[in-house]
């Protein structure tokens, strides 16, 4: 299953780095314009834009729909047979000598017309797979989009282990910035390592003094699809208590002001992706001098790059978990060991948290899927299975790592992947692993922008 579901991830990839070899410069298209017809090369393009648009859909729901999975296999065939056929016309056209003879005239010609044909099969059977759409239930959503995931919240879910020091030394960051009318601070860290937990203890930590001191407070979560209009609308209705009846950017940005104004706030963006400082500009424009001093706007995200897009920003990077507070997580979610005490369940336990590498989301969410599993056998099929084969409806890690590949550029969706190809715990010499994906045209260092 592994390898299929590999498969299928590796096509959301594949369809940019198409455009972005084949169809992206003057040369090319009058090179294919010419051997294939504008018109066929206008129908790929076209055909190729709308499977895109479906693959981000189409990659989530193949988890447990053998349909949906056959549709992506049948669909990167398609895409493969186009490349070859593009790379064929391409190879073609840079070798191709004058031919003098009537007869090699004749035979090119001939050729030209096979490949325009397979072209044309080509381009058809990716058109049907696009009708297919309303019959496998896919929708056209944005590549990266996670209609999975429950946004977030501000209350803290459970108890929060290992992060004492954590929360001692952001709390020391806010008050080393409490003569600042405003302090930007970014969690960074990796998925599932605890951020937004992290960010709801502070938010909720009433024993602090500096936390009793603010005069406003505001959670959002922001997530991958980061628009400076709504999100300006969703803070005003945190302030407001959920009610905001302005549409005009303008009057919602000077709303904002007027609210912050005179005012130390503590405002939480949770999961935030995007790294366009122009938007972080215009978003950030209210927040700035307007709030008393030791106003604070607090980040979390898995990029570095992110709290570098909004200005004067400051990162705090969040470590993984030690093993003995994984097991903490693992054993509250699993009921461990009020359910059954079992030493074999625990030794089997402890396995599978060092397997969970230091990640809290990890340790949670295997946790709960041992909750009512009380035999050691069914404690060993977790240990030994393959994470890939989890659902999606009983685990979050799937979704967790998929969202972090979906935000990779097109050509490392296709790095990545390549790694599958190797056996599980294989080591990896950096090097030579960069040969590899340039040999096998993973890699370029120089990328054009697509027309």
């Amino acid at each position: 299953m592994a390898g299929e579901l590999v498969g299928g991830a590796f096509l959301s990839g594949f369809i940019n780095v198409v455009f972005d070899r084949l169809l992206t410069t003057d040369a090319v298209n009058l090179v294919l314009g010419k051997k294939l017809g504008p018109d066929l090369v206008q129908r790929l393009k076209t055909a190729l834009l709308g499977a895109e648009a479906l693959v981000a859909d189409a990659e989530m729901k193949q988890f447990g729909k053998p349909l949906v999975r056959k549709w992506l296999d049948s669909l990167r065939d398609a895409v493969y047979c186009a490349e070859d056929l593009l790379d064929t016309v391409l190879t073609k056209a840079t070798t191709q000598k004058e031919v003098k003879s009537s007869w090699s005239i004749s035979f090119l010609v001939n050729r030209e017309r096979e490949m325009v044909d397979k072209m044309e099969e080509v381009v058809r059977r990716i058109e049907d797979l696009g009708k297919q759409k309303d019959f496998l239930g896919l929708e056209k959503i944005p590549t990266g989009s996670s209609s999975w995931r429950t946004p977030s919240t501000s209350l803290v879910r459970g108890n929060v282990y290992g992060r004492e020091d954590d929360k001692k030394a952001l709390v020391q960051m806010l008050n080393d910035n409490s003569e600042h009318h405003l302090s930007v601070i970014a969690i960074v860290g990796i998925g599932g390592v605890g951020k937004t937990t992290l960010a709801q203890s502070l938010y909720n930590n009433n024993e602090e003094e500096f936390m009793k001191e603010f005069d406003l407070k505001a959670w959002v979560c922001v997530s991958e699809k980061f628009e400076v209009v709504e999100t300006t609308r969703d803070v005003i209705k945190q302030i407001h208590g959920g009610t905001c009846s302005l549409d005009n950017f303008n009057s919602l940005h000077n709303a904002l002001k007027e609210e912050l104004s005179n005012k130390k706030f503590f405002i939480v963006l949770d999961d935030v992706w995007s790294d366009d400082g122009d938007k972080w500009s215009n978003f950030m424009t209210p927040f700035q001098q307007n709030g008393n001093k030791g106003s604070i706007v607090l980040l979390t995200t898995r990029a570095e790059n992110v709290a570098s897009a909004v200005q004067n920003c400051q990162p705090y990077f969040l470590k993984k978990l030690s093993e003995d507070y994984c097991w903490l997580v693992f054993a509250e979610n699993a009921s461990f060991p009020q359910s059954n005490g079992r030493a074999a369940l625990e030794e089997i336990g402890r396995k599978i948290v060092k397997k969970c590498d230091g990640l809290p989301l990890a340790a949670e969410t295997l946790g709960r899927l041992l909750r009512t599993k009380h035999d050691v056998e069914e404690w060993n099929k977790i240990l030994m299975s393959d994470i890939w084969e989890f659902s999606v409806e009983k685990s979050k890690i799937i979704p967790a790592l998929l969202i972090s590949y979906f935000h990779l550029s097109p050509y490392l969706k296709r790095c990545f992947v390549y790694c599958a190809l190797f056996p599980k715990d294989y080591e990896f010499e950096k090097d030579k692993l960069i040969l590899m994906w340039i040999a096998e045209d993973l890699y370029q260092h120089q990328r054009e922008e697509r027309v």
